[in-house]
């Protein structure tokens, strides 16, 4: 019986959520509201890959600049600089302005020549958004769009770009063997867990965090919506922004219960 290589994050109390870590060369959507801390989640996960597990990790930012990640991390101990030295850790930020069809491709290609095992895209809703928009003629397959009996509206062309790009993304990532996030920012009371509607069919795993404004210590929360090969925790889980990162605590630890209370997922509520 073959042993399932595991991808463990370090981050306190999620790696038991999924038996020992996310199972090697998954993609997993990471998504939530703003400000439930999928960032630091990510940054974390790179980071400890690097310094405890030895693992070469890259984290690619499309919404903050290297400075502002690197002040991130100081805040809870993490020295970037010296996991870069050694070669570990690759940070790199791609401004919004200068995404076009090359930088996925671009992205492919550095993760080959360094050999990273562990990648984080931040975020894949802004890369899928502005991508497809600087897509070459000849990518685009015109003829599935226009055809005698079958003009789409430009809005409808549109939706089909992003979903064509997703899927050549989350293939080319498939064929790397590498444990990759892809971080998806979605709207408060969304049903959705992309903007793209279709990642969460093609990912791995989803795992989801929420931040709700309750004026307390465990105002943001996390679930594993599904992760395959694995059987995975189905609670929801409070998530405390700690000195040295994002613990993620169980329902029995102090607060759990009264998060669960307050946000009406006990498990009991759950199984009546």
């Amino acid at each position: 019986m073959t042993v399932m290589k595991k991808s463990k994050t370090g981050i306190p109390g999620f790696d038991k959520l999924v038996q020992g870590g996310f199972p090697t060369g998954a993609n997993i959507l990471l998504c939530g509201t703003p400000g439930s801390a999928k960032s630091i989640f990510s940054l974390q996960y790179a980071y400890n890959g690097a310094m405890m597990y030895g693992e070469k990790s890259m984290y690619v930012s499309f919404e903050q600049s290297k400075d502002s990640i690197e002040r991130q991390a100081v805040q809870f101990g993490w020295n970037l600089a010296a996991a870069e030295k050694k070669g570990l850790l690759h940070v790199k930020n791609v401004p919004v302005k200068k995404i076009d069809h090359t930088t996925f491709p671009k992205i492919i290609e550095y993760v080959k020549q360094h050999k990273i095992k562990r990648l984080v895209i931040d975020s894949l809703s802004t890369l899928s958004i502005n991508a497809p928009m600087y897509a070459a003629i000849n990518e685009l397959f015109l003829k599935d769009l226009i055809m005698p009996d079958n003009i789409y509206a430009p809005s409808l062309s549109g939706d089909y770009m992003l979903k064509r790009f997703i899927y050549m993304l989350i293939g080319e990532l498939q064929d790397l063997n590498v444990t990759c996030l892809l971080i998806s920012e979605i709207e408060q009371g969304s049903e959705a867990y992309s903007r793209d509607t279709v990642s969460e069919f093609l990912c791995d795993g989803i795992v989801q965090m929420t931040f709700e404004s309750m004026g307390g210590k465990y105002s943001r929360s996390l679930l594993v919506r599904k992760m395959r090969h694995v059987k995975n925790d189905e609670d929801i889980h409070p998530v405390e922004i700690g000195k040295k990162g994002l613990v993620v605590h169980g329902l029995s630890d102090s607060g759990g219960e009264l998060h669960a209370e307050r946000t009406g997922k006990t498990k009991k509520s759950r199984e009546a």
